[in-house]
């Protein structure tokens, strides 16, 4: 990921953009070329291990055997266009480009499959846990029939990564004066949710 100084987070900054996006997209190399996947992902407490299972029938993972592969995941948390319009400084300074502004998390790592039923039920365990918390009412797995549970645990297959790196990048107009800046923020404020997304991290 290419970061300017000016746009990097540490990797506590890296991983709030991960639970912010929630998902993420998998990129691998296959014997016919990339292949990719997106699924929703928990993290282990000490941010070693990331989870997440997806369709038995979604040939992403068909190739794979216990040989963990190289895998690249890619989580957007917020992402917004920037009009030059918006900048007060181009009164005197009119040049000036669109841009975009967005919050973006690489993590890499080493992936292996996982098909055993008891780690699949607790990844959907703590997923649907990790998603539901913020409910008033949440939603739990145990309230299902078991023997519709089991069926919908043969219908997917477990991913987990060996983490090896995290990423971090939040481009928030840094790079632009402060007038600009505050500028962007004003009125993505009253914009749309994307944008009311971004101005909540550009801290003033």
């Amino acid at each position: 990921m290419y970061t300017p100084k000016a746009f990097g987070v540490d990797d506590d900054g890296a991983w709030n953009l991960v639970r912010d996006a929630g998902a993420g997209f998998f990129v691998r190399a296959a014997p016919e070329g990339l292949r990719s996947v997106f699924a929703p992902v928990v993290v282990s407490p000490d941010a070693t291990l990331l989870r997440a299972h997806v369709a038995r029938a979604n040939d992403f993972w068909r190739d794979l055997d216990d040989t963990p592969v190289e895998v690249i995941i890619l989580f957007l948390a917020a992402s917004a266009y920037v009009s030059p319009s918006l900048y007060p400084s181009r009164e005197n300074a009119p040049d000036v480009v669109p841009t975009w502004n967005y919050g973006a998390a690489e993590v890499r790592g080493t992936m292996r499959v996982r098909d055993d039923d008891d780690w699949k039920h607790q990844q959907v365990v703590s997923l649907t846990n990790h998603f539901e918390a913020p409910r008033a009412r949440p939603w739990r797995v145990e309230d299902l029939d078991p023997g519709y549970l089991a069926r919908q645990l043969r219908a997917i297959v477990g991913l987990e990564v060996a983490i090896t790196s995290i990423e971090g990048k939040e481009k928030f107009s840094q790079n632009r004066p402060e007038v600009d800046r505050r500028a962007v923020r004003e009125d993505f404020t009253h914009g749309s949710l994307r944008e009311r997304d971004v101005a909540r991290r550009m801290q003033p």
